[in-house]
Formats: C-alpha cells, structure tokens, sequence
C-alpha cells in the first residue's frame, strides 16, 4: 500500500515537473564512537544503526525514481573512533560528495559544516540532539532530522500538564548527556508553567542488579511526595533499577517509564506499521530513533528531488525550507522544516515499552502558524541567526 502511494505520488508529481534523467549521489558519514562504560553491562548498538534507516529511505526514493527518471546511490564512509573525521569528511567531499548525511558527535558537525561552508554542500544531521546546534551554534547548511533535546522535553512538560501531574522531582545522572536532558526538562517544564520539587543526583558507581532492592528505596527515601519522578539517564545506565524501586510508588518519565521519543517500534497508527515491517524484513531488528532520522532524510532528499527535478544542493535546500515543503512522515501529519534553524518539524510520540501512551504536540496546545511549533524553541525564541530570514 505504501508503495502505491508513494508510485501514485511521483506520477502527480512528474505531470508538474518535466522528467529529467538525474543521478543523485547521497553520502552517509559516520565517526564511530566508543560507548561508555553501563553498570548494567547491556548489549551495544547495532553497527549498522542509522545507516539502515538510509538504505530503507534510498529503496523508497528510487521507487520514486524509476517514475520521474532519477536514480539514487548511497556512497558509505565509516570512520574509526580513533581516526580523524573531518579528513574522511574533506576526501569524500573533494571526491564529489555535496549531499551529506552525518551521524557524528557535534564537535565534529560543527567542524564539518564551517569546513565546507561557503561550498555547494548540503549536511543532515540524524543523530544528535544538542539544541546548541539549532540556536547559537547553528549553520546555516546543516538540517536536522533528529529533534532537539527541548522538542522531546517539551513534549513530555505538554503530557503532564494536560495530566494534571504538578507535583514533580528528578533524578539525573552525571554524564554531559545526563545534564543536558536534565536541563532540557526543567526549562520544558518552566515553559509549560510546572517545577520540581525536589531533585536528587545518581551518583552510584556499582552494578545495581543486586543492590537495587536496598540501595534505591533509602536513595529515594528523603524525596517529597510527588505525582511522578523524572529520570535523566541518556545512556540508559541506572534509570531501569529505580522502576518498583523507589521509596514512593510512583510513575517514572523521561529517560525511563514513559519516553518522548524521535521514534519507536510500538509506533503503528498512520501507516507507520508498513514502514516498521518493511524495515524489520530488511534488518531483521526494530527501526529505533537513529535509523528513522536517516530515513527521514533520505526520504526528504527524494521528495525534494522529485518536486523540483534538480540535484543541485543549493535549489534543493531551498526548496526544503520553503512552505511548499512535506514529507509523509508516518506520524499523522506533515513534516516540515523550520526555515530559521533547519530543524524538521515533526510529532513526537510520547511511548512506554509496549505502546504510544500520546503523541504531541498535545490537544489543546496551540501556535499562531503550526502547532508543531510549540515543541521546541519557536521563532521569537531562537539565536539562530545563520538563516535567512524569510522573503
């Protein structure tokens, strides 16, 4: 069925747009990181997380473009956690490369994009979360397909208010990513009108699978009574062993319980189950967050391409930045990129380990333009100024 759609989609589309054969070469850029260290010692990722995500996105696109007479390919650069990035960065631009898709850490994002600023490159980034990255630090050649840390906050601040659940406290790690979810919480919860009564720091350093039972009840002894606790653990490190654990019997959000997410395998409504099981018969796992930001930049690359039949980066950056701009995202509504920071706008479900608990933007949460926009910092809010305003 999606097939169809997507085949019955390019054929509306080349009635506007004179075919014209185009080949368009897509790079995945990856720098490998190694993962730190878990006390509960579980399974790494997937070698092939995110980039999956690309290779269902590229048969997807070229579906499409076996209509309009555009053919896709997907040139792969993976890059040791101990080799220098920015150099398989520059090769692979050097050798033709103008269409990036990166998973790399944001120093490395940042470098990449100020080395090929003022070039004819386009950069996606599908994995990092760092709002820096949409607001001072953004550049102007880097689009997001992953939202921000303050997108996925605000969509859980929208949840508990619509609840009712005022009476909050937090437990956060120590790691940089730990703070910046933790921070990212409290300013969604300030936005939304909400604070935390009382906030505790995980700072064990021992294998909780036998000490939970005695070691979390006195952790969480000392807390307020609440409506439900908050967990910043980005890693997934201690955050499983406060669930049944803590001192009050209490519900658990955030990096724990209930997660606002990019996107998760319980994910089914709105077409979402043909993607999850085309992605499953390619991978033989579950599509998790990272594999649909590729995905989703990929599939974005391939509607830009089929609407304006170019492949020049430039016309298609442009063009994806414009309100002609969407993509089906499998989410119940368009996806759209934010002309002032490059962020792609897109619902965020709101997910336990077995089902979509809501999806945001909440009911009731409204925005003079898009109601997508009250996920994230809006326009009045942003330091981004690298983008052009508008004409």
């Amino acid at each position: 069925m999606i097939r169809s759609f997507l085949a019955a989609s390019c054929l509306v589309a080349a009635s506007s747009t004179q075919a014209i054969a185009v080949d368009i070469r897509i790079d995945w850029l990856e720098h490998r990181q190694i993962p730190p260290p878990i006390l509960s010692n579980l399974q790494p990722d997937p070698l092939t997380l995110g980039i999956d995500g690309a290779r269902l996105g590229l048969a997807d696109i070229s579906t499409t473009g076996k209509f309009t007479g555009h053919s896709y390919h997907i040139v792969t650069s993976v890059v040791a956690p101990e080799d220098d990035f920015i150099a398989a960065a520059r090769q692979a631009v050097n050798n033709g490369a103008q269409l990036l898709i990166v998973d790399a850490p944001t120093d490395d994002l940042l470098a990449l994009a100020d080395m090929v600023a003022g070039r004819d490159v386009v950069i996606f980034n599908v994995s990092d979360s760092d709002d820096a990255l949409r607001d001072a630090q953004c550049r102007s050649n880097v689009l997001h397909t992953t939202p921000s840390r303050r997108m996925r906050a605000d969509a859980l601040a929208q949840f508990l208010l619509w609840r009712r659940w005022d009476d909050l406290v937090m437990v956060a790690g120590t790691s940089p990513d730990d703070i910046a979810w933790a921070d990212a919480m409290r300013a969604a919860l300030h936005k939304f009108g909400l604070q935390i009564a009382a906030e505790k720091i995980w700072s064990f350093d021992a294998n909780m699978r036998r000490a939970a039972t005695a070691e979390v009840p006195l952790f969480t002894q000392a807390l307020p009574d609440h409506d439900l606790m908050l967990v910043a653990d980005e890693a997934g490190d201690f955050a499983r062993y406060l669930a049944y654990n803590t001192w009050l019997a209490r519900p658990l959000a955030g990096s724990e319980g209930l997660q606002p997410v990019a996107w998760s395998d319980v994910v089914e409504q709105h077409g979402a189950a043909q993607l999850q099981n085309r992605f499953r018969e390619a991978t033989g796992r579950a599509m998790r967050a990272d594999d649909f930001g590729a995905w989703a930049a990929v599939a974005a690359l391939g509607e830009a391409v089929t609407r304006t039949g170019s492949a020049d980066p430039a016309e298609l950056r442009a063009y994806m930045l414009s309100d002609a701009f969407r993509l089906a995202g499998f989410l119940g509504t368009p996806l759209s990129f934010r002309d002032w920071n490059g962020q792609l706008r897109q619902p965020i479900p709101l997910v336990t380990e077995r089902a979509v608990t809501a999806l945001a933007p909440i009911e009731g949460f409204l925005h003079q333009f898009n109601e997508l926009d009250t996920l994230g910092a809006d326009r009045p809010e942003s330091q981004c100024t690298s983008f052009k305003e508008p004409t």
